[in-house]
């Protein structure tokens, strides 16, 4: 007994036998099921296709069109109010018009209203059709001015020859001295585009006409000249972008690299979205009487401007799938002078902490953005429970006592609390605020019908467990599916973009919106980036970290945002990543090295030079110049760009090679150092030749004595290989893929599950690695090209007595992995 209520479960419902089989028509020589739809179009009234066909459409279009019932009882209908005003058959110009009228109209209220226009021949031609349909979806929900119509659609306009003539003789003046100079190479849907323009209700097929008369009346007869075929002309750019199809950008004062694609990908022209304030042109938008006065009060506050928002869980670490989400929200938004909120979609109070609250907004200010606002799902709470109050009162939703368990699948019982009165949900609801019900005895769901086919999603569910904002205040939180869309209509967002899982959700979305009356946003899905050979899954990577195949969510193998951040990866590299993936409706899965591409990229225009040695070879140079103890030696930071400047190096007696640089016998081929083959020692200017080897008593070459010439005197060498000297010692981690396989969560590819999959080599250190002195008390993250290495980054368990770096990338892409 609850508030005076009495809990009882109704009786059991009665099995339902199931139907015998039904028995098969054969139509059109198929066999179909008696009472399907199909057979129910293949068998249709013959006066139907008899009609359709009359209208001037093919048998089969006809035929097509019967088996589409909303479009086949529009068109029905369109034909007879058509044959019923005219008092006599409907010829194929009008039934194309018509056609075109039902197939496209999404509102048949004013189907009526077209269908006299075309008969009465008020509108005759394909483009007042699209102005027609274009007013009618512009003006949803208001009576239709016949007068703004008229105008609108060119009723009544006439365009006389002579306006015609005047138009095409004004463009072709225009372009008089190109046409004599190209004749008939010149691209004449110019002159036709511009004298449109200039004629917008004309007929195109008499502006031709028109046009290749004055062409013709200029010109003459084409000659053989003019029947030659026309040899491309080289396409002409504006700015040179380099090989990687980048352009240098200037914003705020400091250039950039920008995948030149970028903003042309997130402007809404290219994506083709509706405008603010036009949300009800979009597919499958839910007008209500009420639609379009929350849309004005909606424009009041925006000013026309577009909002999106990114909404994380801050129950995790982001991954590279959403770095997309953050680079299309937030560059969406700027690309089209808008703003993007972060919202954090704190719903879940049992796993939110906030080291990933803070987590969050660091990636996103690291990938460059700026959040207009920063929100919280539960800085709404008061105003969600009162809305879920209005909803229980409007008859939507009720309070319910069906188990976790039962709701479950695809398929679940129906509840047998739907019904319930609303004054018996309402006191429910309330005892549920006020924690008269234990976890899981109670929810409040929501009557509709997901896309997916669930039925009646959960709103609000019980969970004792304190919230990182609000404390104690509540008992009960709201779910994903009722939080969402309400708070990006409180929000006023104009554009809620998601991954095209949540297509599902879309009819939910606009239904719940419209069930309190509230201004609703329109949901855009597109597809999500996946990497192979990774996981991103939360519950997976904990159990990585668990199992100890990496140390923590920023284990610079993983594919997090922070593990990328840790490795070196600039956030350049993965915003222009990002912008290579392009914004598809598709799910894109990319294969690494193209990540690593945009890496290697972005680094080799801002990682500074230095050299290293990860298997030093020692090196004694006897002939070393006897006046010089150590010579400073300037390198390049950016050999392709010495404006740039340089850093001093010591060159002394004694100096470190890589091991892999020498041979005592050399392999065909082989061009670095090795006896009798000297090699140059990188801007130092000098070429060195091996006199002497020195081996331990294993016979491992310790040491090598060498020579040193003058460049200017010395043979030109094979090879000039890197070095250092009195260098610093140092620790570099070296990274390859963490996964074997390519999808290492398919059973099929991997049967013995992900964890079976983790490559045993994909982490190697070297602890005592030997770096010039160039990089002394570089900070955690600063970035280098190790000369002939790759590129590492300087992590942050760094010390001051100990350097460590991460191999972010390797030179140059192996050839196996791609």
């Amino acid at each position: 007994l609850v508030s005076g209520i009495i809990l009882r479960r109704p009786p059991p419902r009665r099995l339902v036998r199931l139907a015998e089989p039904k028995p098969c028509l054969n139509v059109g020589g198929r066999r179909v099921v008696e009472g399907s739809s199909m057979a129910a179009t293949e068998a249709a009234d013959p006066d139907s296709l008899r009609l359709f066909l009359g209208l001037g459409l093919s048998e089969s279009k006809a035929r097509e069109t019967l088996r589409n019932e909303a479009l086949s009882a529009s068109l029905r209908q369109a034909a007879l109010q058509a044959q019923s005003l005219l008092g006599s058959a409907v010829d194929k110009t009008l039934g194309t018009l018509l056609y075109s009228v039902a197939s496209r109209l999404k509102d048949p209220k004013h189907l009526g209203f077209l269908v006299e226009y075309i008969a009465t021949k008020k509108i005759v031609t394909d483009l007042q059709v699209n102005a027609a349909l274009e007013y009618i979806k512009s003006h949803p929900v208001e009576t239709i001015d016949p007068t703004d119509f008229d105008r609108f659609c060119g009723v009544g306009v006439v365009v006389t020859p002579e306006q015609i003539e005047e138009a095409v003789e004004a463009v072709i003046s225009k372009h008089r001295a190109q046409l004599l100079s190209e004749r008939y190479r010149f691209n004449m849907g110019l002159l036709m585009g511009e004298a449109r323009s200039k004629l917008k209700w004309a007929d195109g097929k008499i502006i031709k006409n028109e046009v290749d008369l004055q062409v013709l009346h200029l010109l003459g007869p084409k000659t053989e000249a003019d029947l030659e075929k026309k040899t491309k002309a080289p396409k002409v750019r504006a700015a040179e972008p380099d090989k990687k199809g980048k352009m240098a950008v200037m914003e705020n004062g400091d250039v950039y690299q920008e995948t030149k694609s970028l903003m042309e990908q997130l402007r809404g022209e290219a994506l083709k979205f509706h405008k603010p304030g036009e949300n009800y042109k979009t597919e499958g938008y839910v007008v209500t009487p009420n639609t379009m006065n929350l849309l004005k009060r909606h424009l009041e506050i925006t000013g026309g401007q577009v909002r999106t928002r990114f909404p994380p869980e801050p129950n995790g670490i982001l991954h590279i799938g959403h770095a997309k989400a953050i680079n299309f929200n937030f560059g969406f938004a700027k690309a089209n002078g808008g703003i993007c909120f972060l919202r954090y979609d704190d719903t879940n109070p049992e796993k939110e902490e906030e080291k990933y609250f803070t987590a969050i907004r660091d990636i996103v200010e690291w990938l460059g953005y700026t959040p207009y606002a920063v929100t919280h799902a539960s800085d709404y709470f008061d105003q969600l429970y009162a809305w879920a109050v209005d909803l229980i009162r409007r008859g939507h939703a009720y309070v319910c006592h069906q188990k976790v368990e039962e709701i479950k699948g695809h398929n679940p019982p129906p509840s047998p609390w739907r019904d319930r009165p609303v004054e018996e949900s309402l006191l429910l609801f309330e005892d549920m605020r006020k924690g008269k019900f234990a976890e899981g005895e109670a929810t409040l769901r929501m009557k509709l019908v997901m896309e997916d086919g669930k039925m009646d999603p959960v709103a609000y569910r019980i969970k004792y467990t304190p919230h990182h904002c609000t404390g104690d205040k509540w008992c009960i939180y709201p779910t994903y599916d009722y939080t969402h869309c309400l708070c990006d209509s409180l929000e006023n967002i104009t554009h809620s973009l998601c991954t095209k899982e949540f297509q599902a959700r879309r009819s939910s979305y606009f239904w719940l919106c419209n069930a309190l009356d509230v201004y609703c946003p329109v949901q855009w899905e597109y597809g999500r980036l996946n990497l192979l050979y990774t996981v991103v899954s939360k519950r997976k990577i904990i159990r990585l970290v668990e199992a100890g195949a990496v140390r923590d969510w920023d284990d610079p193998r993983l594919f997090t945002l922070t593990a990328l951040r840790r490795r070196g990866f600039p956030a350049e590299a993965i915003n222009n990543f990002c912008a290579r993936v392009g914004v598809t409706v598709a799910q894109c899965t990319m294969e690494p090295h193209m990540l690593d591409a945009c890496v290697r990229d972005v680094l080799n225009e801002q990682a500074p030079r230095a050299m290293a040695v990860l298997e030093p070879l020692r090196v004694t140079i006897t002939n070393f110049p006897e006046e010089h103890k150590t010579i400073d030696v300037l390198v390049p930071n950016f050999p392709a760009d010495e404006n740039k400047g340089f850093h001093k190096v010591p060159f002394q007696p004694t100096i470190f090679i890589e091991q892999s640089d020498f041979r005592e016998v050399p392999d065909k081929g082989y061009k670095r150092l090795a006896p009798g083959q000297p090699v140059g020692l990188r801007h130092t200017g000098y070429v060195i030749a091996v006199q002497n080897i020195i081996k331990d008593s294993d016979g491992c070459i310790r040491e090598l004595e060498v020579t040193c010439t003058k460049s200017e005197v010395a043979e030109k060498p094979k090879a000039f290989i890197h070095w250092v000297s009195d260098p610093l010692v140092c620790e570099v981690r070296q990274y390859e893929r963490l996964f074997l396989h390519k999808n290492p969560e398919d059973p099929a590819e991997v049967p013995g599950g992900f964890l079976s999959d983790v490559n045993p080599d994909s982490l190697s250190v070297v602890e005592k690695a030997l770096v010039d002195r160039s990089v002394s008390g570089a900070k955690p993250f600063t970035k280098f090209q190790f000369e002939r290495l790759g590129y590492f980054s300087v992590d942050p368990d760094t010390t001051n007595a100990k350097l460590v770096f991460n191999r972010t990338v390797t030179l140059k892409e192996d050839p196996g992995k791609v």
